[in-house]
C-alpha cells in the first residue's frame, strides 16, 4: 500500500485568526491513518495569511476526501483546497 502526499490551502476566516491553534484544530480533525508532515504560511491580503498542510494519507482511503472534509468542519474555516497531489 501506497501513500499520497497532498498540498493543500487552508484559508482562515479573518486575520483575527489564531494560527497555531487553527493548526492544533486541524490535526486534531485528521481522520485516521493521516498525518500531516509540514505546515508553511502564505501571506494572501490584507492580513490575511493561509496555512499549506502537507498531508499524507494512506493510497486506498478514498484520496484526500475525507481530510478536505474534516478540515472543512474544523471552526475558523472559510474554505480548503488542494493545492498538488503526487505519491510518495
Amino acid at each position: 500500500m501506497g501513500k499520497v502526499a497532498a498540498k493543500m490551502k487552508v484559508m482562515p476566516e479573518s486575520p483575527e485568526i489564531d494560527l497555531d491553534d487553527l493548526r492544533d484544530k486541524l490535526e486534531s480533525s485528521l481522520p485516521e491513518g493521516a498525518e500531516i508532515r509540514n505546515v508553511e504560511r502564505e501571506d494572501v491580503a490584507f492580513g490575511l495569511v493561509a496555512l499549506l498542510p502537507l498531508v499524507v494519507v494512506p493510497d486506498d482511503s478514498g484520496g484526500t476526501e475525507a481530510v478536505e472534509e474534516a478540515f472543512s468542519n474544523v471552526e475558523g474555516i472559510e474554505s480548503v483546497k488542494v493545492e498538488e497531489v503526487g505519491r510518495l
